[in-house]
């Protein structure tokens, strides 16, 4: 098999080494915007299969069977809707676009060509998630009435980096949004949003916020808290808590989560706390990859596909909207109060 990676930044270059060692993947031709880099990721990894292409134009003319999409967030549509033209399944990075019309244009060309399109969700390829979701489906924890979800950076991106980002909801809490609809089997029917941009002045001058909550209603009355600061000095902290009537359990708790216990008797702080997010999902962003290729090979279903991606982006918008106008807004409509 032949796959093309379209950027080689920090995601796309692990991305490179995860395809270059798969035993289904014989070839692999990657391409930057930065031509130099993407030439230094191949001469990095080594292998005889690994070749870099001069720009994009020339890796689609390589006979590809498929494609990685790891570049910057605003060519994602674009590139999909060229994968689609071309007859090539792809995979890509959240998000396909950072607005509904770019998402839904993207999709319909995905639609027409009868191509595939699997979006980048690692958290769902994660063991312990995997685990949760399985415990709400077989009743474990019985009538499940609370979420509560948190993604914490250790460090802040690039200043520069944030207008590009779609902000704090679309960038961050997005893989929140995604896994809660997955685990819990449940849609978000309302959101109440809010956000501080307390900190680093580079948030107030992009129009984010750099610490945010949200409160989700699910369709079966289920409350979900989702919480995302861009820097935690603790460590990078991923969590999920679901409580039912019978049981409560926890996501992302183990020896390496960055979280201190103050009480006489409880746990030891870590000795080596996640430092980000290529450590903490490595494994999850390695099924996710062998997932792909199994779904090009004709061997299994797509387990994500772009409307995953439509609906987490609904949230998103609807969070971005409440916290603007300081109102509950009901996802995929007007608003409420």
């Amino acid at each position: 098999m032949r796959i093309g990676l379209i950027g080689t930044g920090r995601i796309g270059s692990f991305h490179a080494g995860v395809l270059a060692r798969h035993p289904e993947v014989e070839s692999l031709v990657l391409a930057d915007a930065d031509a130099g880099r993407a030439a230094g990721v191949a001469g990095a990894l080594g292998g005889l299969g690994v070749e870099a292409a001069p720009d994009v134009t020339a890796l689609f003319g390589h006979a590809l069977d498929a494609v990685v999409i790891a570049s910057a967030t605003a060519a994602h549509a674009e590139l999909i809707a060229r994968a689609a033209g071309a007859g090539i399944p792809a995979f890509c990075e959240k998000p396909i676009a950072l607005d509904v019309p770019g998402t839904t244009a993207a999709l319909t060309a995905v639609a027409e060509a009868g191509t595939e399109l699997q979006l980048g969700f690692m958290r769902r390829f994660d063991a312990g998630y995997r685990a949760a979701r399985e415990a709400v489906r077989s009743g474990r924890l019985g009538r499940l009435h609370t979420v509560r979800a948190a993604t914490s950076d250790p460090e802040p991106p690039p200043a520069a980096y944030l207008p590009l980002s779609g902000g704090l909801f679309r960038d961050c809490l997005v893989h929140d949004f995604d896994i809660v609809r997955w685990v819990t089997g449940r849609e978000v029917v309302e959101v109440y949003a809010t956000g501080s941009d307390a900190g680093p002045a580079m948030f107030r001058e992009a129009g984010d916020v750099s610490t945010a909550a949200a409160l989700l209603t699910l369709d079966d009355g289920t409350l979900v808290t989702a919480t995302a600061t861009r820097r935690n000095g603790a460590g990078y902290d991923v969590r999920m808590e679901l409580a039912g009537d019978r049981d409560q359990i926890a996501v992302g708790l183990d020896d390496r989560t960055p979280l201190t216990s103050v009480e006489p008797r409880g746990p030891a702080a870590p000795g080596k706390p996640w430092p980000g997010f290529l450590e903490r999902f490595a494994p999850a962003y390695e099924a996710e990859l062998d997932a792909f290729v199994r779904l090009v090979r004709g061997e299994a279903p797509n387990p994500c596909d772009g409307g995953e991606a439509l609906e987490a982006l609904r949230i998103a918008e609807a969070c971005e909207r409440s916290r603007r106008e300081r109102r509950p807004v009901r996802v995929g409509g007007s608003g409420s109060g």
